[in-house]
Formats: C-alpha cells, sequence, structure tokens
C-alpha cells in the first residue's frame, strides 16, 4: 500500500513539474489556451497519448480507454474531441466527419462500417456525417450512413439507425426516434477565444488536413 501511495505521489510530482516547464514553451501553448473550453487538454492527456502512445495517430486529445481507428479518415472540428471522454469506440474505416463544438460523452460509439452479411471477413465502408453544436449523450451509438444535422442532441444510450439531417432536435430510443424540435432561434452559436481543432490551432488546420488527412 505505502509503495503504491509512493508511486502516486511521484507520478503527481513528475506531471506538475512537466506541466511547469512545457507551459512555458510555444509548442504547449493549447494547454494554457484550451483550459477555458469545453475540451480542455492536459498535460496528462498529451502525455499518455503522445509519448506512451495511446490513440497516438489521432490529431485530438483522446482518453487513454477510448478506441480511435482511422483517425486519417476522421474531420474532427474546432473544440470537438471525440474519445475525449473514457470509454468510446470511435471507428472509422469509412470517412467521419464531426462539426464545430460538438459534445462527445464517455462510451459512445460512432461506426462507419459495417461487415458484409455474406462474408464478416469484408467491411463495407460508409459515412458518418455529424454537425456542429450538436450533443451526443452517454452509451449513444451513431451506425454506418447516418446524417445529423446542427444542433442535434442524442439522449444517452441511443441506438442511431437513420439520419436526422435537419438537426435543431432532441433524439433517444432504440432505435432512436424523434423527442422534441427545438427553437432554432434560441440556440446559442458561442466560440472560444483561442479555436483548436484537437492540439492543431484552427488557422493552421486547413493545411494540416490537406498534408496528413484523407477526408
Amino acid at each position: 500500500m505505502w509503495f503504491e501511495k509512493f508511486l502516486s505521489k511521484l507520478f503527481s510530482l513528475f506531471v506538475r513539474t512537466l506541466n511547469f516547464f512545457c507551459t512555458k514553451l510555444p509548442y504547449f501553448r493549447f494547454i494554457k489556451e484550451t483550459q477555458k473550453t469545453q475540451t480542455p487538454i492536459t498535460i496528462q492527456n498529451w502525455f499518455i497519448q503522445k509519448v506512451l502512445g495511446f490513440n497516438r495517430g489521432a490529431y485530438w486529445p483522446v482518453h487513454f480507454s477510448s478506441i480511435v481507428t482511422g483517425p486519417k479518415n476522421i474531420y474532427s472540428g474546432i473544440e470537438t474531441s471525440p474519445g475525449l471522454m473514457p470509454g468510446c469506440y470511435i471507428q472509422a474505416i469509412g470517412k467521419i466527419y464531426i462539426g464545430d463544438y460538438t459534445q462527445i460523452a464517455s462510451k459512445v460509439g460512432i461506426i462507419s462500417a459495417n461487415h458484409d452479411l455474406y462474408d464478416n471477413r469484408k467491411h463495407l465502408p460508409s459515412e458518418v456525417k455529424i454537425g456542429k453544436y450538436c450533443w451526443i449523450g452517454m452509451g449513444a451509438v451513431i451506425l454506418p450512413g447516418v446524417v445529423l444535422g446542427d444542433y442535434t442532441i442524442v439522449g444517452a444510450g441511443a441506438i442511431v439507425t437513420k439520419s436526422f439531417p435537419d438537426g435543431y432536435c432532441v433524439i433517444g430510443g432504440n432505435p432512436a426516434k424523434l423527442i422534441k424540435n427545438l427553437e432554432k432561434e434560441k440556440c446559442v452559436f458561442h466560440k472560444s477565444e483561442f479555436e483548436y481543432n484537437g492540439y492543431i490551432p484552427a488557422k493552421d488546420f486547413e493545411e494540416f488536413r490537406r498534408k496528413n488527412l484523407n477526408i
């Protein structure tokens, strides 16, 4: 027990020291500039992901317990980090587009390909498109081919099998159905002072996208 406490304190000291020195370097300005956003990046995020290698290929922060496959097929908008919360599964055999300021809770699944009915060795890629300012509740699953318009709120545990392209609504259930239409004029389109696509300043993202992504 004492040894575990010692290791915990040692790691905490290491993280604080690393945070102190890293935040002084221009490369790590995303730590300071995202702190007041809905998806703040910590030095722990960066270290576990980029140094230890958990979901290293993703260009946005991902929790070590989440799984992201095919990050080059994922467009992740400003202040949008699929898998930042624990236990998510983001499968991008096909392409996935997620708009700006969309929040994704823990244990969410977003799947862009299904197995072939007659040969389960094969995948049938499709696309998933999720708009801006959406909110995907805990444990929800978004299946291949689904399109969700801006300001779609997906209830916890929902299984979304069909599209709601007009957005501005609340959906839920299995399969997901319309629960409520939102009043568009009441929807707030907020923006953060510093805008990042994951670890990348938004102003640099299109260049990064052209060079590194398939989407």
